[in-house]
């Protein structure tokens, strides 16, 4: 599928895509961007191909800096606001990365705030540089709050103290710390993340698609009750059992090792095995 956009670079490998974002001169998340995410998301989604999309940018100072003030202030306010009967189409834009059936990585390599982290905290797994990546949720200090899915994704994410500490405070959180609280999951040197996210995103590339979409569903099952979470992935599961990469794999694996002693001892080495193509 060809993606075309002014803002957004895409670039697709088998089974993965890259988004380089690129809004000179701090990729602000104006209008425009916003629309080309937007019009992305909804491309990527219906993308049968994919299952992993990676988020960077072309900026290594700034990821995504924040939704555009002047746009905000632009918002009519001459009547008494109501309660929605549907999300607003950034959270919209929010639930649809989270949702959809690709695993979805931020490789943020330098400031992200406001909107910006909002989005990224939607996103299945987020990387950082050591001594550079930043997160800011600024909006307090405007006089407004994160509107963008923010008071509802941080505590479920960093917990409510911390989620309180980020949005009240309005500081800056550095990468050590963000990776120690749970909103990073992994911090490394600038020459280090690029390789480590292709590795991994390659490796989940690798695996049977159906197995991969499903564990992705069956995890955000996780935000359900428990009882009601258990029954979906028991459910899940035998879906995945009913697919022919289930199959063929399972039954490799116990080809190349999987239940000896000296297989179970380089289970990594034998999952990386089993994302490659099977000899002619």
């Amino acid at each position: 599928m060809p993606y075309g956009y002014d803002l957004l670079d895409v670039a697709v490998d088998g089974r993965r895509a890259q988004v380089t974002i690129s809004n000179p001169p701090v990729n602000v998340i104006t209008m425009e961007l916003l629309g080309q995410l937007n019009a992305l998301s909804s491309e990527l989604k219906a993308d049968a191909d994919l299952t992993v999309v990676v988020f960077k940018s072309a900026d290594a100072d700034f990821f995504l800096a924040h939704f555009d003030v002047s746009a905000i202030l632009d918002r009519p306010i001459g009547f008494e606001p109501q309660k929605d009967a549907q999300l607003k189409p950034f959270h919209v834009l929010c639930e649809r990365f989270r949702t959809m059936n690709k695993i979805v990585i931020a490789q943020i390599e330098g400031r992200v705030g406001g909107g910006g982290s909002e989005l990224c905290a939607a996103m299945d797994m987020r990387f950082g540089v050591r001594g550079k990546t930043i997160i800011n949720q600024m909006e307090v200090p405007l006089g407004i709050l994160p509107g963008g899915t923010g008071t509802q994704r941080l505590p479920r994410l960093l917990g409510r103290g911390r989620a309180m500490e980020v949005i009240l405070g309005g500081d800056d959180l550095d990468a050590e710390t963000a990776e120690r609280w749970g909103y990073l999951n992994r911090i490394f040197a600038p020459q280090d993340i690029g390789p480590y996210v292709d590795r991994l995103s390659a490796r989940i590339a690798s695996f049977p698609p159906d197995a991969v979409r499903l564990a992705k569903e069956s995890i955000n099952a996780a935000d359900k009750p428990w009882l009601e979470g258990l029954f979906e992935e028991a459910y899940l599961f035998e879906r995945t059992l009913r697919t022919d990469g289930a199959r063929r794999n399972m039954s490799r694996f116990l080809q190349i090792g999987g239940q000896t002693r000296e297989g179970e001892l380089r289970m990594g080495e034998l999952c990386e095995a089993l994302g490659r193509k099977e000899p002619e």
